[in-house]
């Protein structure tokens, strides 16, 4: 058990979402891969983790890209703008608050919580999971390789089919004006039919080492902690 005083830690705030991950994969997915990443980067050899506290994650956020497909939740971006720049500010007991982001979705309030937190000159960072070269968006190779590798049993590996395959900038702005049920009718944007449990650690991996060497500029930074 941690003996150190929660006013000397780093609050992380997960992001998850709750929103259709094609016909195979669960709503949970976003939260599922985040949780595990902040795990991961946790237990990084690197990493002080008693500097931290880790917040319920936020399994509900801005999902509305997906409207159209029943089991979808959202709060929007402003209601998600709202809340987290509200918890932040609760959180004054801490060094600094960390939103660890799962849900592209979030982008657009990710950008106004940063705005509105700076004004507010309240301690923060935002990390949100990295791309590679190859990766797809949604359902697709990345996520669910991910999925075969932390949550093997949620994945429906019955009903995995290929979604719509395209360039990434091309597809997001499609999506800000017909959403994801404009491009690709069974939700899924990328091609989960080539994912691997074997490509899942090694993005995991990633994901993992990343946020892990944020934490540590973090504790450098906010605590002045050397490793």
């Amino acid at each position: 058990m941690s003996t150190t005083s929660p006013n000397s830690k780093v609050l992380l705030l997960p992001l998850g979402s709750w929103e259709q991950h094609g016909p195979h994969l669960p709503f949970d997915t976003d939260t599922i891969i985040i949780d595990a990443v902040v795990i991961h980067a946790l237990r990084d050899t690197q990493v002080d983790a008693d500097a931290f506290a880790i917040a319920p994650t936020i399994a509900i956020s801005a999902s509305d890209e997906h409207v159209g497909f029943p089991g979808t939740l959202s709060t929007g971006t402003e209601a998600l703008v709202q809340s987290v720049v509200a918890i932040c500010r609760s959180a004054s007991w801490s060094q600094g608050v960390c939103i660890v982001n799962g849900h592209g979705g979030n982008a657009d309030a990710l950008t106004r919580i940063n705005s509105a937190l700076t004004y507010e000159n309240i301690r923060h960072s935002i990390w949100s999971l990295p791309s590679y070269d190859g990766a797809d968006m949604h359902a697709g190779h990345t996520e669910t390789s991910v999925m075969l590798h932390v949550a093997p049993d949620r994945v429906r590996t019955d009903r995995i089919e290929r979604g719509t395959v395209g360039d990434a900038s091309v597809l997001v702005a499609q999506m800000r004006t017909s959403g994801v049920a404009g491009i690709a009718a069974n939700g899924v944007l990328g091609d989960p039919t080539t994912a691997t449990k074997e490509h899942g650690i090694a993005v995991m991996n990633l994901y993992s080492s990343s946020l892990a060497t944020h934490l540590v500029t973090l504790s450098s930074e906010w605590l002045g902690n050397s490793q």
